[in-house]
């Protein structure tokens, strides 16, 4: 390992020199077996391994993360995936270990933010993951070592360019960080606050019974916020986020992005889009675009111009908005972390909307009361946590 690694140039072509190196005159902890990462590729690397170490840590799963500009597309744990769920992430021709789980599940959260994403593994990489990897549009992945036979498979990626880093699982960074802007070091201690189900004692609604499961999933959307660029917000079930709200400056809209995101993860459950007749050899992405646009408002425009034959082998019947909300009221048994307190209660109604029974979120709104009673009109459970987790 070295002190120091030089990059191609900073966020954007025109940002050099740009290099990675130690303050303190130590060795980076990280190895590049392959490839040449870029800046942001490192931002993304550096949160998101931070986040599966902090997973795993918390819930004793393997953990994974897909990671785009500097936020999750998605994290989950390495449990078993439903024949539904196999199916709508396309890995049902796999053998599936938990760490292949667990970036399946990752992936499969958003698969349009996760294209081109930077992967971070908890785990040794085996070569189920690996072979995974290798068929996914994918900048770079993460990890605190690899398996031979992964190794081989990953090298042979975008024309043996593939960016494959190896992290020291046991680096720790120093207590104090530092940051530069505009020519200006800020300095702060390092958030090390560590989440776990302590967090979730504080139970202020009517409705008091947080399951195990939905508590896994509340943590789980915590540590997710906790590496998420604020505001944001964290929809989490059965073991993964299913959408993340990052980066906005209202509360509600991060409510609505990321509920709008649960809402198409299930909906690309329907039976109607698991019945779609796909043309044979379709592209990975162009597939998960037209899943996109099937279940959105928009299919009628596509219909009218005849553009479903390039995708489809006969024409698809419509899913109207009545089966979409037929099949969304369905949807129920969802977690919800915020990093900040909620200020009002349209945050809740439009949670309500897809299937949230369960929130963490700080507290300490001034209008925390009309947030409780929301919650108590839809008999969700809400825990106040205390903690607040901008990051940024």
């Amino acid at each position: 390992m070295a002190n120091e690694l030089s990059l191609k140039y900073g966020c954007n072509p025109n940002q050099k020199p740009s290099r990675i190196f130690m303050k303190d005159g130590g060795d980076l902890p990280i190895e590049v077996l392959n490839g040449r990462p870029g800046y942001i590729n490192f931002l993304d690397a550096f949160n998101s391994w931070q986040l599966v170490k902090e997973l795993k840590e918390a819930t004793g799963e393997v953990a994974a993360a897909s990671f785009k500009h500097v936020s999750p597309a998605g994290a989950a744990i390495g449990t078993p995936l439903s024949d539904t769920l196999k199916k709508i992430y396309f890995v049902d021709d796999l053998e599936l270990s938990p760490l292949a789980c667990a970036y399946a599940k990752a992936r499969g959260a958003d698969r349009m933010s996760s294209y081109g994403d930077f992967v971070a593994l908890s785990d040794v990489c085996d070569v189920q993951t690996a072979k995974m990897l290798a068929r996914e549009v994918s900048d770079g992945v993460i990890a605190p070592g690899y398996t031979d036979e992964a190794l081989q498979v990953l090298k042979t990626k975008r024309k043996g360019t593939y960016n494959i880093v190896k992290i020291d699982p046991d680096y720790v960074p120093a207590p104090i960080e530092h940051k530069d802007v505009f020519g200006i070091t800020f300095e702060q201690g390092r958030n090390n606050f560590q989440i776990d189900a302590s967090l979730l004692q504080n139970i202020v609604t009517n409705a008091k019974d947080i399951p195990q499961s939905a508590k896994n999933d509340l943590i789980l959307s915590l540590i997710t916020l906790k590496y998420t660029q604020s505001n944001s917000v964290c929809y989490a079930k059965d073991g993964q986020a299913i959408g993340v709200g990052a980066g906005q400056q209202s509360r509600i809209h991060c409510t609505r992005l990321a509920g709008n995101k649960a809402d198409n993860w299930y909906l690309r459950q329907h039976p109607k889009v698991l019945a779609l007749p796909f043309v044979e050899n379709i592209r990975r992405p162009d597939r998960d675009n037209t899943i996109d646009v099937y279940i959105s408002d928009d299919y009628m425009d596509v219909l009218a111009d005849g553009a479903w034959q390039q995708f489809f082998t006969s024409k698809p019947e419509v899913l109207t908005r009545e089966e979409k909300r037929e099949w969304l009221d369905t949807f129920t048994g969802v977690s919800l972390g915020s990093d900040a307190f909620f200020p009002f209660g349209d945050n809740i109604e439009r949670a309500h909307r897809s299937g949230v029974c369960y929130i963490a979120q700080p507290g300490g709104s001034i209008r925390d009361d009309h947030v409780i009673d929301t919650c108590n009109k839809y008999g969700i459970a809400m825990a106040f946590t205390g903690m607040r987790l901008f990051h940024h």
